[in-house]
């Protein structure tokens, strides 16, 4: 059993934008597959770089704010409540595009 809470953990940054900042509230090893489960929180005009995973899939649900999701050439809308599930080998990027913080969990699952 682990337990965590996000308001006791520290900021890391995001490996894709240095700038944008994740609270990590599980890692790789702590369940079978799971790569990490975060949050992020991107300042308005802020973008995680394009990129994919060759051997995992992503799932981003939208806390709070609003920006894009691109995925494969294809922009989709993210606000409060959007569920977005990204497949091994799609090249996504995330934007916040609005003018507030766009919050952000995530996890990651390992594809054998």
């Amino acid at each position: 059993m682990k337990l965590t809470q996000l308001n006791q953990l520290s900021e890391e940054s995001v490996s894709h934008n240095p700038a944008i900042k994740k609270k990590v509230m599980l890692r790789t090893g702590d369940l079978p597959h799971l790569t990490n489960f975060s949050q992020a929180r991107f300042a308005p005009g802020q973008t995680a770089a394009g990129h994919a995973h060759a051997d995992m899939c992503e799932v981003f649900f939208v806390e709070a704010g609003s920006g894009t999701i691109t995925i494969d050439d294809q922009v989709y809308w993210l606000e409060p409540g959007v569920c977005v599930a990204v497949e091994p080998g799609e090249v996504h990027e995330v934007c916040n595009t609005g003018c507030s913080e766009l919050v952000l969990t995530y996890f990651g699952l390992r594809v054998p």
